[in-house]
């Protein structure tokens, strides 16, 4: 992995504007993955199949479900996020709105999405990944609705909702579902998903999509704009 002769190698801890960042990502296309947050560069390492690829694979599932019952809705896997001058994250996925339906990310020249998509979900292997630290408070500074957190070594979901300026970690249900307030119908089974069944985590997206009165409204919507 080489970097052009007059680009400086992007290196993990390196601090930098967003400019700087983005210049030499460009120059490094062997380099799949890389973030700026909060100012500090970070670099992917090997990606485990069961730790990431896996659930990862689950929640796009899960989402893609939701998306053919609403469709017009923006949808990304490891896209990049301009969210300000200090981060540029890159994160597992993510759902907008559409600008033209009041979302307030816009995809800019070049493909980017610039500013904040409505949900942000990332994979992380526990809490103590930065995804729960430096990720977490930049994505609140910038006003991302939702941030759902996948941790897969503790077992557990993290759906935090910006309320008043803070995340509030959401709880389930009795059900045991935890509900997206940001897109009307978008339910998710916290059991299914930890055993990776789609067939529930499908049943469960339908029943929200039938039983959640907004999400009709939310169609109209995304089919008006």
């Amino acid at each position: 992995m080489t970097a052009s002769p007059r680009v400086p190698v992007l290196c993990a801890g390196d601090r930098l504007t967003r400019d700087e960042f983005e210049r030499r990502y460009a120059a490094m296309p062997d380099l799949k993955k890389a973030e700026l947050i909060e100012g500090v560069v970070y670099v992917g390492s090997p990606v485990s199949l069961l730790r990431h690829g896996l659930p990862q694979a689950n929640l796009f599932a899960w989402l893609t479900f939701y998306r053919e019952m609403t469709s017009g809705l923006v949808v990304g896997d490891n896209s990049t996020v301009r969210l300000d001058l200090d981060n540029e994250p890159q994160p597992d996925l993510l759902v907008a709105l559409p600008e033209r339906a009041g979302g307030r990310s816009r995809i800019a020249a070049g493909g980017s999405l610039e500013g904040p998509p409505e949900l942000v979900i990332e994979v992380a292997a526990s809490s103590v990944s930065y995804d729960l630290h430096q990720k977490l408070h930049a994505y609140r500074r910038n006003g991302v609705l939702e941030y759902l957190v996948h941790r897969v070594d503790d077992g557990e979901v993290d759906w935090f909702l910006l309320e008043r300026g803070s995340y509030v970690r959401q709880q389930p249900g009795t059900d045991g579902i935890l509900r997206s307030r940001a897109f009307a119908g978008l339910w998710l089974d916290v059991a299914a998903l930890l055993r990776s069944d789609l067939p529930a985590l499908r049943a469960v997206v339908e029943r929200g999509c039938r039983d959640d009165a907004g999400h009709a409204a939310l169609v109209r919507r995304l089919a008006g704009s």
